[in-house]
């Protein structure tokens, strides 16, 4: 049996067994549960299980495995209980101790701040969308760096190049529609028209308001609420409309009433939020320089610590969108730098054979952006090391913020977001990123780590 097999099969074991199961996701590190019972999740057990890094009892519950192998154990998952991936088990047979269960986890989700929901809904918006981003964003930094170092950009493989990478951004506010009506239970392609509405290039032959409208005014933020309005309205015309016409008339009116709306209201009010905060983002990083840099990248961590990251992806596309690129992401980078200065400092000190062997799995994929299995495995159990990495960070992002670096893309941080930096300054990035190793790496060798903290690992 191979090792994800075994670890798919010891996750259902402390679950509640494949029965428990209501719903199957994963993002690039993470296996998303969604249980019918929260109350049989054994999460203590779930931590000790071999190659789980670590767990998230949240709205969901997220057991991180890491890149490449969340994948194989999600299709192992989806197998052993039937259950395709993204897909919810509708059983209507359930016990009046096991609705109530259901109905506990709905209460606790609802007892969340309006704004970790708001920041959860918008992760869920974007998580699917991640792997097309990062391949995308790839794509194109490497053409880019090919082009700036003088090729030609006419030739056919160059021209193939940036047209692979530039589709998803094309059609991305299609993809953002879809995705926001699915998470407000709406009808997807519904909102997918309402973004394909507010991206549409014909809207440059349209006067409002005296003026010809801009297609992509308002960016994504204006995609979300006109998809949120679609299915609002969707499932309120629904409720007076008779079955026999509901196919038709449904739809026909909800596609009407929110088309005409997005043009006269969405986008000038969406366009004004854009505006005001690209200009706020922008001041802050002007004003603050270093310091706001070290603020934002120290405190990063701790949102990707409780998932909630992925809350600030429309904030880079709409930076992208507006200017071509955005001076956030080379910041927010610098975390898991520190996070990886932090783990070489504790595997040089520690003697403890299970936690040099996490470090020794964790740290390549986190020198490529994907700090979870060392957030998880490593700093955060340990404690002290996840705020001397969280120190590590703030120098790095101090140090991108006063050198202005800049990305052309979304995609993950550490050395892959390298080809994606702008006016050539990858050697500063990478400067960065070295004095974010080398900080989070002294703070924690000085006085983040002592040997009796690796007792409990």
């Amino acid at each position: 049996m191979k090792k994800e097999e075994v670890l798919a099969h010891a996750i259902l074991e402390h679950v509640g067994g494949k029965d428990n199961l209501r719903q199957l996701a994963h993002c690039m590190t993470r296996v998303r549960l969604s249980l019918k019972d929260p109350t049989q999740a054994n999460i203590d057990a779930l931590k000790r299980i071999d190659g789980v890094m670590g767990v998230i009892d949240d709205e969901t519950l997220q057991i991180v495995v890491g890149p490449g192998t969340v994948n194989r154990v999600a299709e192992h998952l989806s197998r052993e209980t039937g259950l395709a991936i993204g897909e919810e088990s509708v059983d209507p047979n359930l016990t009046p101790e096991e609705r109530a269960a259901v109905e506990r986890q709905k209460v606790k989700a609802k007892q969340q701040s309006p704004f970790k929901r708001f920041l959860r809904r918008i992760g869920n918006i974007f998580i699917p969308l991640i792997p097309g981003l990062v391949a995308s964003g790839i794509i194109n930094g490497g053409a880019n760096f090919a082009k700036n170092a003088g090729v030609d950009e006419t030739q056919t493989w160059m021209q193939i190049l940036l047209l692979i990478g530039g589709t998803v951004f094309l059609y991305l506010a299609i993809l953002v529609g879809w995705n926001t009506a699915k998470e407000f239970g709406g009808t997807p392609v519904l909102g997918a028209i309402a973004g394909g509405i507010l991206f549409n290039p014909v809207l440059a032959d349209i006067t409002i308001y005296g003026e010809p409208l801009v297609a992509g005014r308002g960016g994504l933020f204006g995609v979300i609420f006109a998809a949120w309005l679609m299915t609002y309205l969707e499932k309120h015309i629904r409720r007076f409309m008779l079955a026999s016409i509901d196919i038709i008339f449904t739809p026909l009116l909800t596609v009407l009433i929110v088309g005409f709306a997005s043009l006269y209201a969405i986008m000038p009010v969406a366009g004004l939020l854009s505006d005001g905060i690209m200009k706020a983002i922008n001041a802050v990083l002007e004003v603050g320089g270093p310091l706001a840099g070290a603020v934002l990248a120290g405190f990063f961590l701790p949102l990707v610590m409780v998932g909630l990251h992925h809350g600030l992806t429309p904030i880079h596309l709409e930076f992208l969108n507006t200017i071509g690129n955005t001076p956030l992401l080379p910041i927010l980078a610098m975390a898991g730098a520190g996070q990886v200065g932090a783990a070489m400092a504790i595997f040089v000190k520690t003697r403890n054979p299970r936690l040099r062997n996490i470090i020794k799995g964790a740290i390549p994929v986190g020198f490529l952006g994907i700090g979870e299995p060392l957030l998880y495995g490593v700093t955060l159990p340990l404690g002290r090391p996840f705020v001397t990495a969280c120190l590590g960070a703030a120098v790095g992002g101090a140090f991108q913020a006063t050198m202005k670096t800049t990305a052309l893309g979304v995609g993950v941080s550490g050395l892959s977001l390298t080809p994606l930096i702008d006016n050539g300054m990858y050697l500063t990035y990478i400067g960065g990123l070295v004095i974010s190793y080398a900080a989070g790496f002294l703070f924690t060798y000085w006085f983040g780590f002592k040997e009796e903290m690796a007792d409990g690992i």
